[in-house]
């Protein structure tokens, strides 16, 4: 069997102690300085910048990106008073493990991708998943 593609995940298996969104916005071609396109669906990407509420989490791993395809950008749940950032949880998760040569040597890294993001236990869904990849 050969696995490719990304990998189905849970939310509470990348984020088990929670996940904030700081924003989204969209992914731009380097190159072309057009939208981003998923090469599953042909829908534009979005990056939801998210810090993970894990307190052991440091450096590069406290703060990541999701990408989520969707025709319209993608909208993030009401602030919560008292909250410096928006709680958040991602619906169907995947995660799409690549090699990271940017550095003195080659890594495995991994991208995050949701289909929507949504108010953190079960809440009503922002980002319709009809627009999703």
């Amino acid at each position: 069997m050969a696995v490719q593609g990304a990998l189905p995940v849970a939310f509470g298996t990348v984020f088990p102690s929670g996940a904030f969104a700081l924003g989204v916005e969209p992914i731009t071609d380097f190159e072309t300085k057009r939208p981003q396109l998923d090469k599953e669906s042909g829908l534009p990407l979005w990056a939801v910048d998210v810090i993970d509420a894990d307190p052991e989490a440091r450096g590069k791993a406290k703060s990541v990106k999701v990408k989520i395809a969707a025709e319209h950008c993608p909208t993030l749940p009401d602030e919560v008073p008292g909250l410096p950032f928006r709680p958040v949880e991602f619906e169907h998760m995947a995660v799409m493990p690549y090699v990271d040569d940017s550095g003195r040597r080659p890594r495995v890294a991994y991208s995050l991708r949701a289909r929507g993001v949504k108010v953190p236990g079960g809440g009503a869904r922002r980002a319709p998943a009809k627009d999703a990849a």
